[in-house]
């Protein structure tokens, strides 16, 4: 009985070595292609079989080629010469461990990083917030939600609408956390399915996919203790710190901020610190960073003209996401011109009834009230402008008929190259109080949507004296420019609640130099050239300034001119590379008292020539290269139009992050130069 015994033990024991071996077989098997050098065909077979809907994710994998990191740049190779048993490297997994931090703009204060890369899959991600203001919880949770969304799109994983933050301590949480990463095991299986790969293989990678982590648990600690503000304001503190710390297979992220706004700016940071590699098919992380951030200036802008053409909900929200992973804080809705007025008003239905394009192309109260709290997630605050006294067309004709008399005056006026800067023309009428009282009730209305505020807009550029002086000949028209704005100031101050906001902002003009505006209430807006006279003399007259100079941060020059009558367009075109290296207060040689009254910088987008179909590309990235400009406002060394090869490397990533994410970002050279840094530059 015993020798039976021994007999039957042994053949199960033989058995199961047999099948064991097996299946160490079919491993090998069904993952050779990873340990031995891949033929050209056999690369071109397996980038077919996985090949990514383009409209989805519309970064395609290059499975042919494998990358080194030699003197401080990644170097290209074709995958199929590379060393036996070589793992292909793709080139972000390369680009974010060869040289220096690979961020977009470019931290003020400290910088580290490491060259190790952690791999990770999005379902070990957790937040745990440590604030006492319940307001800023609510709005940060709801951030972290966008930023796991973000993670999952990159991660190239089905969205789930219905998750919620990943929360720390929670073992619901944490079991569902789980089960979702286990249904994300099952997509992997099923992928496979689908490429009629054999069970055993699926088994095995599978296991692979589960042991390939190096990391089992991301943990994002985040700590916002002094401010509980959730609104923008020119007192905020933007700064923030982040450093990561790895304890056997957990790794730490620590985001210290004095306020929501600088938390939410680590975890954009954050974000460019983590990248999908396609090789794994998961993310990678550095596994040591440490980053010590603060902004150089407070304002940091982006004027949409949605007058000009109209702009849908969708096209502006995506816009605002560039805003925030470029770290620019404001965007300037210039929301109604002479062409089209587009906002539904409450109490004045008449001004979109006559001034909108149609009954689609206008927004209501619920779509700003969207817009400006999509914009408060997303570290933005919403500035409305609603341009006045010029700029004010058909949207106004309609007084008499309700009794209110002539709102606006010299509506479509010919020529119109007499009585306005483009057709069609129309002025608000400075001596009817009326005018005032529609005003104040605008003001209103967009004060109580876009919330709580210390900067207003109020217009102010390009006043046609010629349409005044037909009905005002006797009057000193400058002057009668100054009394409207100063109506319109204390209209704003009764909408507001009787107060006044910090910052009231017009348009430059040959009138803002008249030293009727007090220079404690109002600053300027500089369009106009960058070696204007009015750049030095608004700052000698103590007004603070906002510089949107028309040869370096006007998006919309450089396409021609679309009349034949009146002043050509501007042009050339500005480049990135023009937006990026102008610091006009280190051209103009500003002292430290005058470079206080520098406020900060906007581009601007007039939409003559743009619609939805050009949006993305007129303003990405142009308008992240302002936004290092004037986040970290880097030393320039370089002779005036050279841009140095760092920023080019790193705006070409952050570039290829916008497309990631769904932003039709132009791209800033040809791509063989972007998979191979230096060479072309």
């Amino acid at each position: 009985m015993l020798k039976m015994a021994l007999a039957v033990s042994l053949r199960r024991a033989l058995l199961m070595l047999l099948s064991v071996t097996v299946f160490i077989l079919m491993v090998l098997y069904w993952n050779q292609d990873v340990i031995k050098p891949q033929t050209f065909s056999n690369i071109l077979e397996k980038s077919m079989r996985t090949h990514v809907d383009f409209h989805e994710f519309p970064l395609p994998t290059e499975k042919m080629w494998t990358y080194k990191c030699e003197g401080d740049r990644c170097v290209r190779y074709h995958y199929f010469t590379v060393g036996n048993g070589e793992k292909r490297v793709p080139f972000t997994t390369c680009a974010m461990t060869c040289s220096d931090i690979n961020i977009w703009p470019h931290p003020t204060i400290k910088t580290g990083i490491s060259s190790k890369s952690l791999k990770f899959s999005v379902e070990v991600v957790r937040l745990h917030l440590d604030t006492p203001f319940v307001g800023v919880q609510n709005l940060f949770r709801e951030v972290f939600a966008l930023f796991l969304k973000d993670l999952r799109h990159i991660q190239r994983l089905e969205y789930q609408d219905s998750d919620t933050t990943t929360s720390d301590d929670d073992p619901n949480v944490v079991a569902q956390r789980h089960r979702r990463h286990q249904i994300d095991m099952d997509r992997v299986l099923m992928k496979k399915k689908a490429e009629n790969i054999a069970t055993a293989a699926i088994l095995s990678n599978a296991f692979n996919l589960r042991k390939h982590c190096d990391i089992d648990d991301l943990k994002i600690n985040v700590s916002i203790r002094k401010f509980p503000d959730i609104n923008l304001n020119f007192e905020t503190d933007e700064s923030y710190q982040l450093h990561t710390s790895l304890e056997k297979r957990q790794l730490n992220v620590h985001i210290t901020a004095n306020s929501f706004f600088g938390a939410r700016h680590g975890l954009s940071s954050l974000q460019q610190l983590i990248w999908y590699d396609d090789e794994d098919d998961l993310l990678r992380i550095l596994s040591k960073a440490i980053i010590i951030d603060a902004p150089k200036f407070r304002y940091r802008g982006l004027m949409l003209d949605t007058s000009r053409h109209f702009f849908s909900i969708d096209a502006i929200k995506r816009t605002i996401i560039g805003m925030s992973h470029s770290k620019l804080n404001r965007f300037h809705w210039h929301m109604t011109d002479s062409q089209s007025f587009p906002y539904i008003s409450k109490h004045y239905p008449e001004l979109a009834a006559n001034g909108a394009y149609s009954d689609l192309e206008t927004y209501t109260d619920d779509d700003i009230r969207e817009v400006t709290a999509f914009a408060r997630l997303h570290g933005v605050q919403i500035i409305p402008e609603i341009d006045a006294p010029a700029h004010a067309g058909n949207g106004w004709d309609w007084g008499p008929k309700r009794g209110l008399g002539d709102l606006s005056l010299c509506i479509n006026q010919q020529p119109w190259s007499f009585y306005c800067g483009e057709p069609p023309c129309g002025q608000l009428n400075p001596k009817n109080n009326n005018t005032y009282l529609v005003l104040q009730r605008l003001y209103e209305e967009l004060l109580n949507l876009t919330g709580p505020t210390d900067y207003f807009h109020l217009g102010g550029d390009e006043v046609n004296l010629e349409c005044w002086s037909q009905y005002f000949n006797d009057t000193d028209l400058r002057g009668l420019w100054c009394d409207f704005m100063l109506n319109a100031m204390t209209r704003l101050k009764i909408a507001n609640n009787n107060v006044e906001p910090k910052i009231v902002t017009v348009w430059s003009s040959g009138l803002t130099n008249t030293k009727c505006l007090p220079k404690r209430q109002f600053a300027v807006q500089v369009w106009g050239g960058s070696t204007w006279q009015e750049n030095y003399d608004l700052l000698d007259n103590g007004f603070n300034v906002i510089f949107s100079h028309v040869d370096a941060w006007y998006l919309d020059c450089g396409f021609g001119n679309w009349r034949s009558t009146g002043e050509g367009a501007c042009s050339p075109y500005r480049t990135w590379q023009n937006v990026y290296k102008h610091r006009p207060w280190e051209r103009m040689r500003l002292d430290k008292a005058q470079r206080k009254q520098v406020l900060g910088g906007e581009v601007c987008l007039w939409t003559e020539q743009v619609d939805e179909g050009q949006l993305d590309n007129r303003l990405w990235p142009r308008s992240a290269a302002l936004g290092e400009r004037l986040w970290s406002d880097p030393d320039d060394k370089h002779e005036l139009d050279i841009v140095p090869q760092d920023a080019f490397r790193r705006i070409s990533i952050f570039r290829n992050r916008l497309v990631e994410l769904g932003l039709k970002a132009e791209p800033i050279f040809p791509k063989f130069c972007a998979q191979n840094p230096g060479e072309c530059i």
